[in-house]
């Protein structure tokens, strides 16, 4: 059995560790939940796959279709777009002001094997859909299983 000193300070100091590595998480960088990026604009992505496609969703609230760029180079779709204000008040006029207004970009790694020649995007209500339909060597395929004996049986019919 190995003998450890106790060494008071050190569960202290990994205790400072946690405060301040709880500090900067809630306060100094903010979650991935409110992930901003440019001015501070958010686009909050959702990504999923059907067996003939990949469908990509963002939440766009504010911004018309014409204000938004979609590039898919490689693997990476890259969605750009801008929010522009509609009211002009001094900062001091206002009591809270969480509506985010500027330029925001957001780029997301896709699955192999898509067709991105064929990708279609719609927006209604605040909601831009993004489906891009999979090359047909990355479709699933289904494979029937046979029992041996009905093959057998089947090559007898045959003769």
């Amino acid at each position: 059995m190995n003998l450890v000193r106790w060494e008071p300070f050190r569960d202290l100091m990994s205790l400072r560790q946690a405060m301040d590595r709880l500090f900067e998480e809630s306060f100094v960088r903010p979650s991935r939940a409110m992930a901003l990026s440019g001015d501070g604009v958010h686009a909050p992505i959702d990504l999923y796959q059907t067996p003939s496609e990949v469908v990509v969703k963002a939440s766009l609230p504010g911004v018309k279709p014409e204000d938004v760029e979609i590039n898919i180079t490689d693997d990476t779709l890259t969605i750009r777009g801008e929010t522009k204000g509609t009211e002009e008040l001094k900062r001091e006029d206002y009591l809270c002001r969480e509506h985010h207004h500027g330029s925001f970009v957001r780029s997301i790694t896709l699955p192999h094997a898509l067709q991105t020649d064929k990708a279609e995007a719609t927006s209604e209500d605040g909601i831009l859909t993004l489906t891009i339909p999979k090359a047909e060597d990355a479709k699933p395929r289904t494979i029937e299983v046979k029992a041996k004996k009905a093959i057998e049986g089947e090559k007898k019919e045959k003769k």
